[in-house]
Parts: structure tokens; sequence; C-alpha cells
């Protein structure tokens, strides 16, 4: 998932160099953190949150389909 959630964005941004997915694992969960430069903060979440809720809830399908539960988080870095 952490590569999915990866591929997306750095297809999003204009600087795919700076995409950063750090994952932390609890159990049968998950958080993905998405970094991106500032800039392309707004590209990342897209005009009313589409964007990220289109990304969020495509991770988590894939989540589901391997029986984790998955939420992602996106920070400026």
């Amino acid at each position: 998932m952490r590569d999915l959630l990866e591929y997306i964005a750095t297809l999003l941004v204009d600087y795919p160099e700076d995409v950063k997915v750090d994952e932390e694992l609890a159990g049968d969960s998950c958080v993905l953190k998405l970094s991106v430069r500032r800039e392309d903060v707004g590209k990342v979440i897209g005009k009313q949150g589409r964007t990220a809720r289109a990304m969020r809830n495509l991770v988590i399908a894939a989540g589901q389909l391997r029986g984790q539960r998955v939420s992602v988080a996106v920070v400026d870095g």
C-alpha cells in the first residue's frame, strides 16, 4: 500500500523526487503519512479534498484486500 500511495502521489506533483511515504504499523492497522513539498500540497489534496479522498479510498480498498485497516495523512515536507 505504501508503494501504491507513493506511485499515485508522484504522478500528481511537480516535484516527484520529494514525495515520501512513512509507514507506521500497529497490529492489523497501518498509518501512511504522505509528505510532499509545500507547493504540491494543494495538488495532492485537490479541490474540496476530492483528490486526497480518492487516494485514501484506493489505499483503503487495497488494505481491505490484505485484511489491514489503513489510514492516510497528508503533511507538507
